[in-house]
């Protein structure tokens, strides 16, 4: 019993080893965990290429929950493979207490996470939020990656293009349509370079279409099947190249410097995966009000995007009481806003009260965002993330290096 007392101790303080930490988690009670984490800081590694995103993290997550639970939160910009090579850095180097609390992360580097043993969990059914107002079954995986409560959700994602309806009245409404008008507008349009979730988004959306569709994909990678289908997106890719921003020679390195060429006119076409970004670029006055958004008639990838906590983190009270709130209905009210973010609900709103729907349903998305309606009604899903990382070799291979 001593020793049970001492690694919970320890638990609370730096850690124990692998299996007294997950026991220890575990064992600890939501309001301990919450008085635990008063007056500590949490150190939230997330991308930062999203100005808005970062914006609201400061000004609406930060302090209200320094003034919920007087935590402070440490937003540190990194991108996912940066964050995912430090953790495996301090794993290889014996490091029980490492240096970050909670990671935005999902899709391949959620998996790899997890096979390397680098998270925390499960924790979501630690989470009051999460059992209260989350649909288990709408979280259970990321990119067919059983997620098995190391992840909670954060929010929901659909991939879309956007253009000015001024300069280009009828943009494409597929990819066969998409490759002729690339070839009749010369240098108007680009995609950002896989790795980049945006670009590794846009050439999946281009495998779906030129290969009969994601249903084939779901049941896991099957390699005589990519090595088959694979070269039908390569020479698509291959095809437009020449006509692409800069002839095709370079790609920009993130959706960030994409909207930059888009703002200055000097590309004609965006995508995102947030489909209020436009919207919140009108606002914001980095867009012509004129801006409007778009999906193919193939269909428009969809995701949802999650929390974690790595096993070696050093304030997992703090990190579970972070991650909680952002599941609360305050919280995902606030993002859905595209005046902060315009980020969808990761809610359940069959579980959510009569008056907190009415208020999600009331807030505006803005002129150039699809209604959620025709947004479901091309929404298809991610495959595993093992095609993902099959086809970001492949195109860095066979288009890149072309």
């Amino acid at each position: 019993m001593a020793t049970g007392i001492m690694c919970l101790l320890l638990f609370l303080v730096a850690g124990c080893g692998p299996e007294e930490k997950q026991q220890a988690v575990q064992d600890v009670s939501w309001n301990e965990h919450v008085a635990h984490a008063k007056g500590t800081t949490v150190r939230f590694y997330m991308y930062g290429g999203m100005n808005n995103v970062n914006d609201w993290i400061d000004s609406v997550v930060a302090p209200a929950i320094k003034k919920q639970y007087d935590i402070t939160v440490e937003r540190v910009p990194m991108s996912a493979p940066v964050f995912m090579n430090k953790m495996l850095a301090e794993k290889s180097a014996g490091k029980n207490t490492g240096s970050i609390d909670l990671l935005w992360i999902n899709g391949e580097n959620f998996k790899n996470a997890r096979k390397a043993d680098l998270l925390e969990g499960p924790v979501t059914q630690l989470l009051p939020n999460y059992i209260a107002f989350v649909n288990p079954d709408e979280a259970a995986t990321d990119f067919g990656y059983p997620v098995e409560g190391y992840e909670a959700p954060y929010g929901r994602a659909q991939f879309v293009f956007e253009y000015d309806s001024a300069r280009t009245p009828n943009p494409p409404t597929s990819f066969a349509e998409l490759k002729d008008w690339v070839k009749k507008n010369p240098g108007r349009f680009t995609y950002p370079s896989p790795p980049d979730f945006t670009g590794s988004a846009f050439i999946r959306q281009v495998f779906y279409a030129v290969t009969g569709g994601y249903a084939q994909y779901l049941g896991g990678f099957d390699q005589a099947l990519f090595d088959a289908n694979a070269p039908k997106l390569w020479a698509y890719l291959n095809d437009i190249a020449p006509y692409l921003w800069q002839e095709g020679r370079a790609y920009p390195k993130d959706p960030a410097f994409q909207a930059t060429l888009f703002s200055r006119g000097e590309i004609d076409m965006m995508m995102a995966y947030h489909p209020t970004h436009a919207q919140n670029r009108i606002l914001d006055g980095t867009y012509p009000e004129s801006v409007r958004t778009f999906v193919m008639k193939e269909g428009s990838i969809f995701n949802t995007h999650f929390t974690a906590i790595p096993k070696n983190a050093p304030n997992k009270s703090g990190a579970l009481v972070v991650m909680n709130y952002l599941l609360s209905p305050e919280a995902q009210l606030s993002k859905f806003s595209p005046a902060m973010w315009g980020d969808f609900p990761a809610l359940d709103m069959n579980k959510l009260p009569s008056e907190t729907v009415t208020e999600f349903a009331a807030v505006n998305l803005g002129e150039a965002t699809l209604k959620p309606a025709e947004l479901s009604a091309v929404a298809v899903p991610e495959i595993p993330s093992e095609w993902l990382e099959a086809l970001e070799k492949g195109w860095e291979e066979h288009v890149l290096k072309k």
